[in-house]
């Protein structure tokens, strides 16, 4: 499969190779699967928490006697049958992440970038560099090579000019072909590469 290279402006400047083995079956799909779970799981902060019969705080005597009075029996104020009282397998502060091995997560990314491969939905740019910080170049750039508004830019380095024209733009995300991840292979409709972080993309799926 190749590729066809664009400049700033959108002209076609030549094409080049995939060097990774592009999936046409259906391989891959559960990786994929676990790779999302696995993203959307480690977004979870884990920090909900609520307090055991123990760690409730007031005092530890018995509210009444236990015979006698008509009512039924009762052991403590924080008991979780009261208002204020404890609360029985309530969460505790966890951490959500899923391990992953790194073939599981080559392939999963291999087989997501596959499928957008097939889609057209991946374009590669010789370059992509900003003069200033400003969003409407970075708009201009996106209309020229016909990218949707919901982009994925993909560059070896974010440069200060880059991430700061791609803040105002919410549905325009700027990553390194070093820390892309399956989630976004699949969120964005479409994904711009720059050559250099295709090279890292590609030398990240030819490893053994």
């Amino acid at each position: 499969m190749k590729l066809t290279i664009r400049n700033g402006q959108g002209q076609p400047q030549g094409e080049r190779e995939v060097r990774f083995a592009v999936i046409e079956d259906g391989r891959g799909t559960q990786a994929v699967h676990q790779a999302v779970v696995a993203y959307m799981a480690a977004q979870r902060s884990g920090t909900a928490s609520t307090k055991t019969m123990g760690e409730v705080a007031g005092t530890g005597k018995k509210p009444w006697r236990q015979k006698g009075t008509g009512r039924a029996r009762a052991g403590s104020f924080a008991s979780p049958l009261w208002r204020g009282g404890g609360v029985v397998f309530g969460p505790k502060p966890r951490d959500y992440r899923q391990r992953l091995s790194r073939s599981t997560r080559q392939l999963a990314l291999r087989k997501a970038l596959s499928a957008r491969l097939n889609e057209s939905a991946v374009v590669l740019v010789d370059d992509l560099k900003l003069e200033s910080p400003k969003t409407k170049g970075l708009a201009g750039f996106l209309k020229s090579i016909e990218a949707a508004r919901k982009a994925l830019v993909v560059v070896a380095a974010i440069d200060p000019n880059l991430r700061l024209a791609a803040r105002n733009l919410s549905e325009v995300e700027v990553t390194t072909g070093d820390d892309l991840n399956t989630y976004q292979v699949l969120r964005y409709d479409k994904l711009i590469f720059t050559q250099s972080a295709w090279d890292q993309v590609e030398q990240r799926l030819t490893k053994e």
